[in-house]
């Protein structure tokens, strides 16, 4: 089907243009001042330490939550003077989110009212924080959300078709009441689906393998048949706890939830699984994974041909490895957090930001372990430009944030640490190549369109990005999506909704940010 309605919004910045080179554009960051936030906290903060973004305010500001563990939740909201100007936040928390034992939060619109609310993932139950409006937040008394006490880890959520609530899934790590672990006594991952306004009692899905990340992904882009717009669950599980007869899960969401099993054309694998990020890298219009761990880190393509969720390991092939820090002195193996995709030097080439540190003092990793920026050269392969773009911290890092912070059409970061101050590092790369903001609207339930795919057409190549929720480590972002466009200026663009309905292609221009409306 085809779709002819849509409203454009734009608001148009313009950067000055170079002309691109076979090697890639060194980016830069400089560092800015921030409210002091630290992660900290005993074994059950080893892990978490979230970053989310959104703008809860309405300025189209992204604004910062950053999990304390043994801290207080603290909000940065962002005060930035206007496009392009230097980066302020100040803390302006209020009293119904500065709790503590928090390992991450979410954004999300859970009740379709257009303002953002929060999951919180928690030493403890877990909470559903409504947003009210000037970054204001109070707990949801309608929904009959139950959450018993866990120790929290991961996050996901994804909106089923015929549903006016989100389908939410949380990802507990070891459970702590059994006498005889911490080793094989991983926890099940627990499923919320709703029943009409409310929630249902959650599904536990078991086994459970520890799961440090997950993430709702529409792998096959299916448009017709039963599984015609659904999103199943992939997990990333640790190896460090479940030992043996574990392995990274993806589970399909029919009724109830299966587990995908070799016959499916799933492969078992392997891995200290920390973090998961998703981005169509190659192509071909279907997401591919990269996936960080104690060890080494992890890309994997999606092979559409055998029909099932079918992912092939080509991490040497790309040279995504970031297995040992590049500076430092340091040459033991890296330990990596958070991950996450974007074009960070503008020249229509993604770039992978990892955070990385160690888990507390563990032997075999290395100690001082810098955070990555792999950029992306012309024959698709990655190197890390870390310390050379200024980001590559020696903090043990977990979360972060890769977004447009000043709205300049450059990616910046923010960076949360265990045990450090929180970091915040604006994008100076000079002279940078075009670029382009979207952010889509639609109506409730699903007022963020979780679940849709963007398709954007530079004449050389396609970009494809699907709407989620979830991955990274422990935190996530809502808001605009960025590309970065290399010389491209003239560009179409077309929308796949979560049910399936295409829009026609439409000319737009480059360097301007933009909202589509359903």
């Amino acid at each position: 089907m085809s779709a002819r309605a849509l409203l454009i919004i734009a608001t148009i910045v313009t950067l000055p243009q170079i002309a691109l080179a076979s090697d890639p554009q060194q980016p830069l960051f400089e560092q800015r001042p921030i409210p002091k936030h630290v992660y900290d906290g005993g074994w059950e903060h080893f892990v978490g330490g979230g970053l989310a973004s959104l703008d809860c305010n309405g300025d189209r500001l992204p604004d910062l939550i950053a999990a304390g563990g043994s801290n207080p939740v603290q909000l940065m909201v962002n005060r930035t003077a206007g496009p392009g100007a230097p980066l302020t936040f100040r803390a302006e928390t209020p009293e119904t989110l500065a709790q503590m034992g928090v390992t991450g939060a979410y954004p999300l619109d859970i009740d379709g009212d257009g303002l953002l609310d929060l999951a919180l993932l928690r030493v403890g139950p877990d909470q559903l924080l409504r947003g009210v409006g000037d970054c204001q937040f109070e707990p949801f008394d309608t929904l009959d959300f139950v959450s018993g006490n866990h120790w929290t880890t991961a996050f996901s959520a994804t909106w089923e078709a015929g549903q006016s609530l989100p389908t939410l899934a949380f990802g507990t790590y070891v459970d702590r009441s059994k006498p005889d672990g911490p080793f094989e006594a991983c926890d099940a991952t627990l499923l919320y689906r709703p029943d009409g306004n409310r929630y249902a009692p959650p599904t536990r899905l078991q086994p459970g393998y520890c799961a440090l990340s997950m993430l709702f992904t529409n792998w096959q882009r299916a448009t017709e048949g039963p599984a015609r717009g659904r999103a199943d669950l992939r997990i990333s599980n640790d190896r460090h706890y479940y030992v043996r007869n574990g392995q990274e899960q993806m589970w399909q969401m029919t009724t109830p939830p299966a587990l995908y099993q070799p016959e499916d054309g799933w492969a078992s694998y392997h891995l200290w699984g920390m973090g998961i990020a998703s981005r169509d890298i190659n192509g071909d219009g279907f997401p591919d994974v990269y996936l960080t761990s104690m060890g080494d880190q992890k890309f994997q393509l999606f092979d559409p041909s055998p029909g099932g969720p079918a992912y092939r390991d080509v991490t040497y092939d790309y040279g995504t490895t970031a297995h040992r820090p590049t500076t430092g002195g340091d040459g033991r193996p890296s330990t990596g957090w958070h991950a996450d995709f974007g074009d960070v030097n503008n020249d229509g080439r993604d770039d992978i930001f990892v955070a990385k540190g160690n888990v507390e003092q563990m032997p075999d990793a290395a100690m001082r372990d810098p955070n990555t920026l792999l950029i992306q050269d012309v024959e698709g392969r990655f190197s890390d430009m870390g310390a050379t773009a200024g980001i590559a911290s020696m903090a043990r890092s977990r979360g972060a944030v890769l977004r447009d912070l000043n709205l300049d059409g450059r990616l910046d970061l923010a960076v949360s640490n265990r045990r450090a101050p929180l970091e915040l590092l604006e994008n100076t790369t000079p002279s940078n190549g075009a670029w382009l903001t979207l952010a889509l609207r639609a109506p409730a339930p699903n007022t963020q369109a979780i679940g849709a795919f963007v398709e954007l057409d530079d004449g050389t190549r396609t970009q494809t990005r699907e709407i989620t929720v979830g991955g990274g480590h422990a935190g996530g972002s809502a808001g605009d999506l960025h590309f970065g466009l290399g010389q491209a200026h003239t560009l179409r663009l077309r929308i796949i909704w979560p049910d399936g309905v295409t829009t026609n292609w439409q000319t737009i221009s480059a360097n301007q940010h933009i909202a589509l409306s359903r």
